[in-house]
C-alpha cells in the first residue's frame, strides 16, 4: 500500500458521492465492516439490480460475501479482484478497490462535457451526478462482443496450432490435377447427402407433433401413477399394523434392559478394575512378607549355625571331662568289689510323704514314672514291716561299707514286676 493510492481511493470515492467520509487512517488496520460496505455501495453503483449477500457477521458469511462481489465484478465489469487481498481488509484492500473505483471515475469523466465544471467541482469538492443505468443496455453489449471476441481467438489460436499439418495436405491437394469427372462425382455425391440431410430434418419435423403427444401422454401417465402412488402412501402413513402395540412395548422394554445392561456393565468393569487393583495390593504384600520372612529365615540360619558351633565346641570340652570323671569311678569300684565283694545294689530313696507306718495307695495301670522313680511302689501293707527291717539292715550295712558315688548320668533304673504289685491286691 502506498500513499498515493490511498489518497487517490479517497479522492475518487469522494467524487463518485460516497455519502461516509473515508480517512487515509482507516485503513491502517484490517476494517472488514469498512471494506464490505465500500464494496458494496460500488456494486449498486455498478448495477443498481445487483444482488449482493449482506451480511458479514461470521466468518463464512464474509467468504460469501467476498467471492459473490468478486464474481459479479468478473462477469459484469470483467474486472479481476483478488479476494485474498479483499479479505485483509486492510491496506492491500485499498489497490483492489482502486480498481473498480477508477473505472468508475472514468466513466464519470466521460459523461461531462463542460471542462471548466469539472475543475470546479474538483476544486469544490462536490460529488457529480452520474447514472450509469441509463447506459446498461450498452454495457450489455460491449460485454457480449468481448465474450466472443475471447472466444473467436481461442479458436483462430487452435486451428493456427494445425496450420503445420494442413499446410502439407493444401499443398498436396492444389498440386493435384483435377479431374472433371471426379469432381463431378463428388458435387453430386454432396448434394445427394445434403439432400438426406435435408429430408432427414424434414421427416423430423413432421414427427415433432406426434412426439410432443407421446411425451404429453408418458406425462400424464407418470402423473397418474404418482397420484396413486401418493395415496397409497398416505393411507400406508395412516394405518397402524397389527402388531405395533407390542412392538412398542417390547422397545420400551428392550430400551429398559439396555439401561440396566450399561449399569450392570459400568458396575462389573468398576469391580473388575477394583479387583485387580486389591490383588495387585496384595501381591506387593506378600512379596513384601516373602522377602521378610527370607531376610527372618537367613538370619535364624545364621544364629542357629553360630549356636551349633558353640554347642560342638561345649559337647567336645564336656567329653573331655566326662571321660575323666567315668575312670575314676570305674577305679573305685573295683576296689570296692576286691575288699568287700559282691555288694548288695543300694535301693532308692522311698518317698516319705506318707511316713514310716503309712498307708501306700497302689493303682492297677502300675504307673511306668513311679516304676522307674522307686523300686518298691507297688508294695502293699504287708510288706511295710519287712521294708522298715530292710531299712535298718542297710542302714547297718552303710556303716559298714561306704557307698560309691555314682554318677547319675550312669544311672539305670530297676526294672519293676507288675505282676506282684498286682498280687499285693
Amino acid at each position: 500500500m502506498s500513499f498515493r493510492d490511498l489518497r487517490n481511493f479517497t479522492e475518487m470515492m469522494r467524487a463518485l458521492g460516497y455519502g461516509r467520509l473515508i480517512s487515509m487512517e482507516n485503513f491502517r488496520n484490517p476494517n472488514f465492516p469498512l471494506v464490505a460496505e465500500v464494496l458494496k455501495w460500488l456494486v449498486k453503483r455498478y448495477d443498481p439490480s445487483a444482488d449482493v449477500p449482506g451480511d458479514t457477521d461470521t466468518e463464512q458469511d464474509r467468504i460469501i460475501f467476498i467471492k459473490s462481489v468478486a464474481e459479479f465484478m468478473a462477469t459484469k465489469a470483467h474486472i479481476k479482484l483478488n479476494t485474498k487481498k479483499l479479505y485483509q481488509a486492510d491496506g492491500y484492500a485499498v489497490k483492489e478497490l482502486l480498481r473498480v473505483t477508477s473505472v468508475l471515475y472514468n466513466a464519470m469523466k466521460t459523461n461531462i462535457v463542460d471542462q471548466a465544471d469539472e475543475t470546479s467541482a474538483e476544486n469544490d469538492g462536490s460529488s457529480l451526478s452520474f447514472d450509469i443505468s441509463s447506459r446498461i443496455s450498452e454495457l450489455k453489449e460491449a460485454r457480449r462482443l468481448a465474450s466472443e471476441i475471447t472466444s473467436k481467438g481461442a479458436g483462430l489460436y487452435d486451428l493456427l496450432g494445425k496450420e503445420v499439418d494442413l499446410r502439407e495436405q493444401r499443398t498436396l491437394v492444389i498440386a493435384k490435377q483435377l479431374e472433371i469427372n471426379e469432381v463431378e462425382s463428388s458435387l453430386a455425391a454432396s448434394i445427394k447427402a445434403v439432400e438426406n440431410e435435408i429430408r432427414k430434418t424434414l421427416h423430423m419435423l413432421d414427427n415433432v407433433a406426434s412426439d410432443e403427444a407421446n411425451l404429453e401422454a408418458k406425462i400424464e401417465k407418470k402423473k397418474n401413477e404418482l397420484e396413486r402412488n401418493q395415496k397409497r402412501l398416505q393411507t400406508l402413513q395412516s394405518v397402524r399394523p397389527a402388531y405395533m402395540d407390542e412392538y412398542e412395548k417390547l422397545e420400551e422394554d428392550l430400551q429398559k434392559l439396555y439401561d440396566a445392561y450399561l449399569i450392570r456393565f459400568r458396575n462389573l468393569t468398576y469391580l473388575e478394575s477394583q479387583l485387580e487393583e486389591y490383588n495387585r495390593v496384595e501381591q506387593d504384600k506378600s512379596e513384601e512378607t516373602e522377602s521378610r520372612l527370607q531376610e527372618m529365615a537367613n538370619k535364624l540360619k545364621s544364629d542357629e549355625s553360630q549356636r551349633l558351633s558353640l554347642a560342638e565346641k561345649d559337647a567336645s570340652e564336656d567329653e573331655g571331662e566326662e571321660s575323666g570323671d567315668d575312670d575314676d569311678e570305674d577305679d573305685d569300684e573295683d576296689e570296692d568289689g576286691i575288699e568287700g565283694g559282691t555288694r548288695p545294689v543300694a535301693r532308692r530313696n522311698r518317698p516319705t510323704a506318707a511316713g514310716a507306718g503309712g498307708r501306700v495307695q497302689g493303682n492297677m495301670m502300675g504307673n511306668i514314672s513311679e516304676e522307674e522313680g522307686s523300686d518298691d511302689s507297688g508294695d502293699s501293707d504287708i510288706d511295710l514291716d519287712e521294708d522298715d527291717q530292710d531299712d535298718d539292715d542297710d542302714d547297718g550295712d552303710s556303716d559298714d561299707i561306704e557307698m560309691p558315688a555314682q554318677n547319675p548320668r550312669r544311672r539305670h533304673p530297676q526294672p519293676t514286676d507288675l505282676n506282684e504289685s498286682d498280687n499285693d491286691f
